[in-house]
């Protein structure tokens, strides 16, 4: 069941260096929320936070409160790796695991997780993740071979079916299709689309036409200058910000004057 976040006045660190400050925002459920703004003002931090994977950078922490329905990530008796199960990330270059085939890069969340699962339930679980990823009809053939052998998009679909295949109710995306040709791009953002009946999204793009295809909420991100912190400067329907936005900084963005 895909869950609510809200986020409230967030701070996160790297060492003394405050990389965000005082981040609030609600995330809806069973919606694409787009994060927008220009490099290094912490889109992609931002991002980890709601996962925890920021932690596996030595000296990465947050203040601040993060809580998926109701429940705080962050509170001391939360296990980070149960909340990565809960909350899959998607990269911005495709990595399947390229000693594996594809059936085994779908599973590989499931074992790593120490699920076990029968023959039986495993080939039902490749099926059903391949299909939601839009993939099944093109590799439904060759299951065994390297998922490495697969062109750039379909390594990434095959990466989108391996955060699947745990069941999470959320799925970050950080510029999934950044790497990819438009035919590819266009594929992940028809998927992004159908994904959102099942499933809380949130996505970084640079593409601002991309946002506005693919979101219902947009939030745009800022920084003041080198060495500030990134902010939120606002978040609203993506209709809104890309025809009305509240701040200067935010219509000069998205109509390419600076970014």
């Amino acid at each position: 069941m895909a869950q609510r976040i809200e986020v409230k006045g967030l701070d996160v660190y790297y060492g003394s260096f405050r990389a965000v400050a005082d981040v609030s925002m609600v995330i809806e459920p069973r919606s694409v929320t787009a994060l927008i703004g220009p490099s290094g003002c912490g889109k992609s931090t931002f991002l980890r936070t709601l996962n925890r994977m920021h932690e596996v950078v030595p000296g990465a922490r947050v203040d601040g409160t993060v809580l998926v329905d109701g429940v705080d990530l962050y509170d001391p008796a939360v296990d980070p790796v149960a909340v990565r199960r809960q909350i899959g990330m998607v990269f911005q270059r495709p990595n399947p695991f390229p000693t594996m085939s594809i059936a085994e890069n779908v599973l590989a969340g499931v074992r790593l997780n120490d699920r076990r699962i029968s023959k039986a339930d495993a080939a039902d679980l490749v099926e059903r993740s391949l299909r939601a990823a839009n993939l099944w009809k093109e590799v439904k053939d060759r299951l065994d071979r390297p998922g490495a052998s697969l062109s750039g998009g379909q390594q990434q679909r095959l990466c989108i079916a391996r955060a699947i295949a745990v069941q999470p109710q959320v799925l970050l995306m950080d510029e999934p299709a950044s790497a990819l040709d438009p035919i590819s791009t266009l594929a992940i953002e028809d998927l992004i689309a159908q994904l959102k009946d099942e499933y809380t999204i949130v996505i970084v793009t640079h593409n601002m036409q991309q946002a506005a295809r693919v979101s219902d909420r947009t939030a745009f991100f800022n920084v003041a200058e080198a060495g500030e912190p990134g902010r939120l400067v606002e978040i609203d329907d993506t209709s809104v910000v890309f025809s009305t936005p509240r701040h200067k900084a935010t219509e000069d963005y998205i109509s390419g004057r600076f970014g």
